[in-house]
C-alpha cells in the first residue's frame, strides 16, 4: 500500500508540473532514451522506490520535463508493453523535436524581421529631397554618353606617370624630417572655403592638392631658414660640413624643381577637367533652357539676392534700417586695373575703356551668375547683349557710357546713382560686385572742384557696410607708396576681416622692380600697414584694349608658369591668376551672406513692426495704400466723374446753355440792336435796322460767343460733378491730382471748329423767323422781354446809385457821405433829369449845344464839370428813361397779339419790339439745343478721352505722382510696402539658401 501511494504521489507531482508550470524548452541536443533515468520499473520486474521528489522539480538541459504525464500501468504485462514500443516513442519524440526546431526558426525569423523594420524606421526619409535634384539629373544618361567620358579619363598607368618620383621624394623627406622639428603654423594667404556651385567637388580636389603642395613648399622654406640660422656666414665650415651644406642645397633645389613640375602637371590636368566640365554643364543648361523637361524655371539664388539689393538701393528708411547686406565693393586708385579685374571675373570686356582718363563715373552693380549663354542685361531693360559677339559688346559699352553721362548732373564729374547690370554665362562664379570710380589724389582740368571729395564719400558709403567685402586693387607697376586707396581701406576695415588685396600688373612689376622680394612683402602683408583676409597677384593683359578675355587668360597662365616669383616660392600657387581670385571672392561672398542675411531680415522685421504701429495709431480706419494704389483709386474716381457728364439730362443742358448765352449777349442786344432801332420813327425803319444789325452780329460774333459759352458750361459741369463727388466720400489727398488732371485735360481739349459754320447757319435761320403762331408764344415773348428789361433796369439803377453816391436817407442812417466826384455827378444828374422832363422823346444822344448848356448851368451853380462826365451820366440816365418807357410799352402789348395777327393795321399800337425779343428767344432755344447735341454726342466723349490720356501720362511719370500725391500718410504707406517687399524677398532667399545647403 505504501509503495502504491508513493507511485501515485509522483504521478500527481508530474501532472502538476506539466499542467501549471510553463517551462521554456531548451534547444540543446536531446538526451538519448537509453540514457534517461527510469524509476517505475527495473529490469528484474520489481517496483523500485523513486527518489524523493520536491514539490517543484528543477529542469536543466540534461533533464527534460516529461512530454506526457505518466500513466499508472496495471497488470503484469506493463513492462513488456513499454519495452516493445520504445522505438515508436523515439520516433514520436523526434518528430516533436522537429516542430520545436521549426517554431524556433519561425520565431527567430520574425524577431530578425522586426529588428530590420526598426532599423529601417530609424533611417531618414530622403523622398522630401527628390525635388531638389534637377529633372535633367534623372535623364542625364539619355543625353550624355558617360561611358565616353569615363574612357576619355586617364587610366592608372598614365596618372602614375604624371606623379613625381615618390621614392626620391621619400628620401628627401626622410632627410628633411630630421631637420624639421615643428610643423608650420599656417598660411598667411587666403584659403577659400567650400563653395556652393555645381562643380564644388572639383574645387575641393584642387584646394586640397594646392594645400598639400603649399605645405611642402613651406617646409622647404623653413628648412632653408633653419639652415641659415644654424650655420652663420661668419663661421668657417670645415670640409665635411661644407660638403654636407652643398648636398643639402642640391637636395632642396631638386625638391623645389620637382614641386614646381608637379604643380604644373596637376594644374594642367585640373584645367583640362574644368574645361570639359564647363562644356558639359553648358550642354545640360542649354537643353534645360530649351524646355525639354517642361518644368517651370525658378529664379536662381543670386538673382533673388540681386533683386533685394535693387529694392534696397531705392529704399530711404526713417527707422535706421540700413542696408547691411553683403556685396563685393571694388575700390582702387585710378587706372589701377580694377575694371580689368572685374572684366576678367565676368569673362567679358563690358566696360568703356580709356587711356589714363576717368571712365567709371558712377557705381556699376554687376550681378554675376551661371547660365547657358554668355549674355548681359540691364535691370530696367529687356534687351539682351550677346557677349560672344563683338558688335553686342561694343553696344553694351556704349550704353554703359551713355548711362554714366546721363546720371552725372551738370557741373559734376561723378554721380552716386547706381547702374544695375546682370551678366550670365557658363562657369561664372555667382556674386554681386560694385565697381566704384577710381580714387584720385589731384583734381585735374575739366573736373569739378569737389570730385575728389565726392569719390571719397561714395567709396566710404559702400565700404562702411560692415558686411561688404572690400576688393582692394593695387597697381603693381608703380611704387606702393603712391597708393591712396590702402589708407582709405585701412580706415574702413582696420582689422582686415573683410578685405581682399589684389596686386595687378605683376608682369610689369617683375620686369621693373630691382628687388623681386618687394612683391613678396606686398602679398604677405608686410609692406603696407593695411591688413587683409587674403592676398592675390594677377595679370590682366599686356595693356592693349583690343585683347579678348581668352588671350589675357592664356598670357596670365603662361606668365606665372615661367615666372621666377612662383618658382622661388615668393608667390603661392593659390595666390595667382584671376580664376583663383574669383573662386576665393565668391566663397567669401557666400560665407558672408550666410552669416549676415538672417540678421538683416530681423532688422527689417523690426522696422516693419514700427511702421505698422505708427499706421495703426495715426490712421486706424484707413487702408494702407501706397502712392500707386492711391493714384489708381483717384483715377477711377475721376473717370466716374467724367462718365457722369453723359448722364446729365438734355433739359438741364439746354437750360444752362440758354441762360449763360443770354447773359453773355444781352448787353449787346440791348445796347447795339434794340436801343438804336427804337430811336426810329416808324415800324419799317425799326425792322430794317434790326435785320441789318442781327445779320452783322450773326456773321461775326454770335457763333463764337455760343461756342465759348458751351465750352465754359462743360468745364463748370465737370468741376461741379467733381465737387459733388468730393462732398460724398472724397479723400482730400486727391485734390491736387484732380485739379491738375482737369486743367491739363481742358488745356488739351479743342472744340470742333467745323461746328461753328453749321451753328452760324442755324442761328441765322432762327433770327429771320418773325412768325408767332399762337398766344402762348406771344405771352412767352412778352415775359422774356419784361424779365430782360427789369434786369437791365436794376443794373442801371445800381450804376447810377454808385455814380451819385448815397442819398440823404442813407447818409443819415449809415453815417456815410459823398465823394467830390459824386457831388459833381449828382449835380449833373439834376440838370439832365430836368432836360428829360422837358422833352420825354429826346434822342439817345446829347447835342453839343445841349452839353454846353448843361455845363454852363453847372458852372453858374459853382460846379466845374467835364463834358465827358456829362455824356457818361446822360447815357445811364437815358437808358433808365428808355427802359421805363419800354416796360410801359410791354405792358400795353400784352393785349396786342390780335393786332399782330392783323399786321397792326388800323391800330396805333405797334409791338415790333416784342417780335424782336421773340426772335432772340427762339434763337437762344435753337442754339442751346444745337450746343447740347454737340456736347453730349461729341465733346463729352472727347473730354473723357483727354482725361484718360492725361491719367495715363501721369501714371508713367513717377515724378508727377510724387509731386501731386504727397503727405506723411503716403510716405508711411510707401515705406510699409518697401519694407514688406524686402522682408518677403529676404525670407524667400533665406529659404532657398537653406535648401541649397
Amino acid at each position: 500500500m505504501l509503495r502504491a501511494a508513493n507511485s501515485v504521489a509522483c504521478v500527481a507531482c508530474r501532472k502538476l508540473v506539466s499542467s501549471r508550470m510553463r517551462v521554456r524548452v531548451s534547444l540543446q541536443k536531446p538526451v538519448p532514451m537509453s540514457c534517461a533515468p527510469h524509476y517505475l520499473f527495473s529490469w528484474t520486474g520489481r517496483m523500485q522506490h523513486p527518489p524523493h521528489c520536491p514539490a517543484v522539480r528543477h529542469f536543466t538541459n540534461l533533464s527534460r520535463p516529461p512530454l506526457r504525464s505518466s500513466r499508472p500501468r496495471h497488470g503484469g504485462h506493463c513492462f513488456q508493453q513499454y519495452r516493445s514500443f520504445w522505438v515508436t516513442r523515439l520516433v514520436t519524440r523526434f518528430f516533436k523535436l522537429r516542430y520545436i526546431l521549426l517554431g524556433s526558426a519561425v520565431g527567430g525569423g520574425y524577431t530578425a524581421k522586426k529588428t530590420y523594420d526598426e532599423w529601417k524606421d530609424l533611417l531618414p526619409d530622403f523622398s522630401e529631397y527628390t525635388s531638389i535634384v534637377p529633372d535633367f539629373f534623372w535623364e542625364l544618361g539619355e543625353h550624355i554618353d558617360l561611358e565616353k567620358i569615363v574612357s576619355a579619363l586617364p587610366d592608372a598607368e598614365e596618372l602614375a606617370k604624371l606623379l613625381p618620383d615618390l621614392e626620391k621624394i621619400s628620401e628627401n623627406f626622410t632627410f628633411l624630417r630630421t631637420l624639421i622639428s615643428n610643423e608650420s603654423a599656417g598660411d598667411p594667404a587666403f584659403k577659400a572655403t567650400g563653395g556652393q556651385s555645381a562643380d564644388s567637388s572639383d574645387r575641393h580636389f584642387k584646394k586640397d592638392l594646392l594645400r598639400e603642395l603649399a605645405l611642402i613648399q613651406r617646409q622647404i622654406q623653413q628648412h632653408e631658414e633653419e639652415t641659415r640660422r644654424t650655420v652663420p656666414d661668419s663661421d668657417r665650415p670645415n670640409p665635411p660640413s661644407h660638403k654636407r651644406k652643398v648636398s643639402d642645397k642640391e637636395k632642396i633645389d631638386q625638391l623645389q624643381e620637382e614641386l614646381v613640375r608637379t604643380q604644373m602637371k596637376y594644374q594642367r590636368m585640373l584645367e583640362h577637367l574644368e574645361k570639359e566640365n564647363k562644356e558639359l554643364r553648358k550642354v545640360v543648361l542649354q537643353k534645360d533652357d530649351k524646355g525639354i523637361h517642361q518644368r517651370k524655371v525658378k529664379k536662381s539664388l543670386i538673382d533673388m539676392y540681386s533683386e533685394v539689393l535693387d529694392i534696397l538701393s531705392d529704399y530711404d528708411s526713417n527707422y535706421n534700417t540700413q542696408d547691411h547686406l553683403p556685396r563685393v565693393v571694388v575700390v582702387g586708385d585710378q587706372s589701377a586695373g580694377k575694371t580689368s579685374v572685374l572684366e576678367m571675373i565676368a569673362q567679358a570686356r563690358i566696360f568703356p575703356r580709356g587711356s589714363g582718363e576717368m571712365m567709371t563715373r558712377s557705381p556699376v552693380k554687376v550681378t554675376l551668375s551661371e547660365g547657358p549663354h554668355h549674355v548681359a542685361m540691364f535691370k530696367d531693360s529687356s534687351r539682351e547683349f550677346d557677349l560672344s559677339k563683338e558688335q553686342d559688346l561694343a553696344a553694351l559699352r556704349h550704353e554703359i557710357e551713355l548711362r554714366m553721362k546721363k546720371s552725372v548732373r551738370e557741373g559734376q564729374t561723378v554721380s552716386p546713382e547706381t547702374i544695375s547690370l546682370s551678366v550670365k554665362g557658363p562657369g561664372i562664379q555667382r556674386m554681386v560686385l560694385v565697381d566704384l570710380p577710381g580714387v584720385i589724389s589731384t583734381v585735374t582740368a575739366g573736373m569739378a572742384a569737389d570730385t575728389k571729395e565726392t569719390i571719397f564719400s561714395i567709396s566710404k558709403a559702400y565700404m562702411q557696410n560692415p558686411n561688404a567685402i572690400i576688393l582692394c586693387i593695387q597697381d603693381g607697376s608703380v611704387d606702393a607708396e603712391r597708393s591712396i586707396v590702402t589708407d582709405l581701406v585701412s580706415q574702413m576695415d582696420p582689422q582686415g576681416k573683410r578685405t581682399i588685396f589684389v596686386l595687378t600688373k605683376v608682369d610689369l612689376a617683375e620686369k621693373n622692380l630691382a628687388s623681386p622680394s618687394r612683391i613678396q612683402q606686398i602679398v604677405e602683408g608686410k609692406l603696407f600697414p593695411m591688413k587683409a583676409l587674403g592676398y592675390f597677384a594677377v595679370v590682366t593683359g599686356k595693356g592693349s584694349t583690343n585683347e579678348n578675355i581668352d588671350a589675357i587668360k592664356d598670357y596670365e597662365e603662361e606668365f606665372f608658369q615661367k615666372s621666377s616669383l612662383l618658382k622661388k616660392g615668393m608667390l603661392k600657387a593659390h595666390q595667382v591668376t584671376t580664376k583663383n581670385l574669383s573662386l576665393a571672392v565668391s566663397d567669401c561672398f557666400w560665407k558672408m551672406v550666410r552669416e549676415s542675411v538672417e540678421q538683416q531680415a530681423d532688422s527689417f522685421k523690426a522696422s516693419r513692426f514700427n511702421l505698422e504701429t505708427e499706421w495703426k495709431n495715426n490712421y486706424p480706419r484707413l487702408r494702407e495704400l501706397d502712392r500707386n494704389e492711391l493714384f489708381e483709386k483717384a483715377k477711377n474716381e475721376i473717370l466716374d466723374e467724367v462718365i457722369s457728364l453723359s448722364q446729365v439730362t438734355p433739359k438741364h443742358w439746354e437750360s444752362i446753355l440758354q441762360k449763360k448765352l443770354w447773359e453773355r449777349v444781352s448787353t449787346h442786344v440791348i445796347e447795339n440792336i434794340y436801343l438804336p432801332a427804337a430811336q426810329t420813327m416808324n415800324s419799317g425803319t425799326f425792322n430794317t435796322t434790326v435785320d441789318i444789325k442781327l445779320k452783322q452780329w450773326t456773321d461775326k460774333q454770335l457763333p463764337h460767343k455760343a461756342l465759348e459759352v458751351a465750352w465754359e458750361t462743360l468745364q463748370e459741369e465737370f468741376a461741379r460733378f467733381m465737387a459733388e463727388y468730393k462732398g460724398k466720400d472724397q479723400d482730400d489727398i486727391f485734390d491736387k491730382l484732380k485739379e491738375a488732371v482737369k486743367d491739363e485735360s481742358i488745356k488739351r481739349h479743342k472744340w470742333n471748329e467745323r461746328a461753328m459754320d453749321s451753328l452760324r447757319v442755324i442761328q441765322h435761320n432762327a433770327l429771320e423767323d418773325r412768325s408767332i403762331t399762337d398766344k402762348p408764344q406771344w405771352d412767352s415773348a412778352i415775359q422774356f422781354m419784361e424779365e430782360t428789361l427789369q434786369s437791365r433796369l436794376r443794373d442801371t439803377d445800381s450804376i447810377i446809385s454808385d455814380m451819385v453816391g448815397p442819398d440823404w436817407k442813407e447818409r443819415w442812417l449809415n453815417w456815410t457821405s459823398r465823394t467830390p466826384e459824386q457831388h459833381i455827378r449828382n449835380a449833373t444828374r439834376g440838370e439832365l433829369e430836368r432836360l428829360l422832363r422837358v422833352n420825354e422823346e429826346h434822342a439817345a444822344y446829347l447835342a453839343n449845344d445841349e452839353v454846353t448848356t448843361v455845363r454852363k448851368n453847372l458852372e453858374a451853380n459853382g460846379v466845374d464839370v467835364d463834358p465827358v462826365l456829362i455824356k457818361d451820366t446822360w447815357h445811364q440816365l437815358y437808358r433808365r428813361h428808355f427802359l421805363h418807357k419800354a416796360l410801359l410799352h410791354c405792358t400795353l402789348c400784352r393785349r396786342g397779339f390780335h393786332y399782330y395777327q392783323r399786321h397792326f393795321d388800323d391800330s396805333e399800337l405797334e409791338c415790333n419790339d416784342v417780335v424782336l425779343f421773340w426772335r432772340i428767344q427762339r434763337m437762344l432755344i435753337i442754339t442751346a439745343n444745337t450746343l447740347r447735341q454737340q456736347l453730349t454726342n461729341t465733346e463729352v466723349r472727347r473730354l473723357e478721352k483727354n482725361v484718360k490720356e492725361v491719367l495715363e501720362d501721369f501714371a508713367e511719370d513717377n515724378g508727377k505722382k510724387v509731386q501731386l500725391i504727397t503727405g506723411r500718410r503716403v510716405q508711411l504707406a510707401e515705406d510699409l510696402k518697401k519694407v514688406r517687399e524686402i522682408q518677403e524677398k529676404l525670407e524667400a532667399f533665406i529659404e532657398a539658401l537653406h535648401k541649397e545647403k
